[in-house]
């Protein structure tokens, strides 16, 4: 049986420890056994299933500029609380004794968590048998201004990492589209296709929907879209549809009050985020959102027109790039967040409306699965190179 360790470190919203959850329960379905560190603050009901949990003291951020980290209780993370977190992971490690770890992001981001992931690679290296390390990256990473800083990560993945598995398909985008070092091949790179929530019921038809369905960030990171799409309902040819506004959990209360008496003033239906989000945007006429990586997923796989608003602060790259690909598709309508207003919204969810049901999607998305065989056959590989 296969031992995999696997490391994520959710932020602002959940879409990282919910697209390692599907990966998670992949390989405990194909009979490996995993144990599933996290880093960030417990999300109820996002943990996978047949899987040893390991919960560290959980970090998280403020906002979109990421720093400073934070413990549970808002303050500056102190030396005692990294002592504790490097404890608990090595724990993790020693109980575990993997065959292969699984590092979600790093080195390619994360860097703030050096701290513990330096002594938990320290630890793997000096392991005989040393279990296989890989890194699990979404489709598009953050382009920065600084190549420098790009060779020097490149340098740290090859001298840490095995392999590189990018959780898209090639045909949509390239690993070195966004991180150009990529493309000397000094570290392999297996693209398993896109991680989806498993879903087997069939595609609603046009006649079977009905309204517009509006989320943004599990964390506080879209609550101008969300403000933005309760003004549009108005200006909308389609005011007459019901609108849902869906905020999510890590929006502050405060917030999330403000937003629910903006919504009842414009008869706008205004709750927290739902465990059925991917059945309401199946039977949704559009939705609206913001482009991360999970979210497209669920939008895809039910045809739904889709309005994106991709995430854009302190100079993210990655949300946007993804949206105007998709946009030049012809998946969505795109609004930049610079552009954004009731009207501007409103006018792009009338030309979503228009479209119809949006074509199938021809990129790959069995990603938890093929990603799970992956790391199954590298640590077997591994194993039998130790030998």
């Amino acid at each position: 049986m296969t031992r995999a360790l696997i490391w994520v470190q959710h932020l602002l919203g959940s879409g990282h420890l919910e697209r390692m959850r599907w990966v998670a329960e992949a390989l405990a379905a194909q009979g490996a056994k995993v144990t599933f560190v996290t880093g960030g603050m417990p999300r109820q009901g996002r943990m996978p299933r047949d899987a040893t949990v390991v919960q560290l003291p959980p970090v998280k951020v403020a906002d979109a500029r990421f720093t400073p980290l934070l413990d549970a209780a808002g303050r500056p993370l102190t030396d005692a609380l990294r002592r504790e977190r490097v404890q608990a992971l090595l724990a993790a490690l020693g109980a575990a004794r993997p065959d292969v770890v699984v590092l979600e992001t790093w080195p390619f981001g994360r860097r703030a968590f050096a701290f513990e992931l330096e002594p938990l690679l320290a630890r793997v290296r000096s392991s005989v048998p040393r279990p296989c390390v890989i890194a699990s990256v979404r489709d598009l990473l953050q382009i920065r201004g600084n190549p420098g800083r790009d060779e020097a990560i490149w340098r740290a993945a090859r001298a840490q990492i095995d392999e590189v598995l990018v959780h898209g398909d090639p045909s949509f985008a390239r690993l070195e589209e966004t991180f150009p070092p990529a493309a000397d091949g000094a570290v392999p790179v297996t693209y398993t296709g896109y991680i989806r929530a498993p879903d087997t019921r069939p595609v609603a038809s046009v006649d079977g929907r009905s309204g517009i369905v509006v989320a943004a960030s599990g964390g506080d990171a879209g609550g101008e879209l969300l403000a933005t799409a309760i003004a549009a309902r108005a200006v909308s040819a389609h005011a007459a549809w019901p609108w849902r506004v869906l905020v999510g959990p890590g929006v502050p209360e405060a917030s999330f009050t403000e937003l629910e008496r903006s919504g009842r003033h414009a008869r706008t239906c205004v709750e927290r985020h739902r465990p059925d989000y991917r059945d309401l945007v199946a039977k949704a006429r559009v939705s609206v959102s913001q482009a991360g990586y999970n979210t497209i997923q669920d939008v895809l796989a039910a045809r739904t027109p889709a309005v994106l608003v991709p995430f854009s602060a302190e100079g993210e790259t990655e949300q946007t790039m993804r949206a105007q690909k998709l946009a030049a598709r012809g998946f969505a309508e795109v609004v930049a967040e610079r552009d954004l207003t009731p009207r501007t919204l409103a006018a792009a969810v009338d030309r979503a409306a228009a479209r119809g049901l949006a074509p199938p999607c021809p990129f790959a998305a069995d990603g938890a699965e093929a990603a799970a065989r992956r790391i199954i056959e590298a640590a077997r590989e591994r194993t039998g190179a130790a030998r």
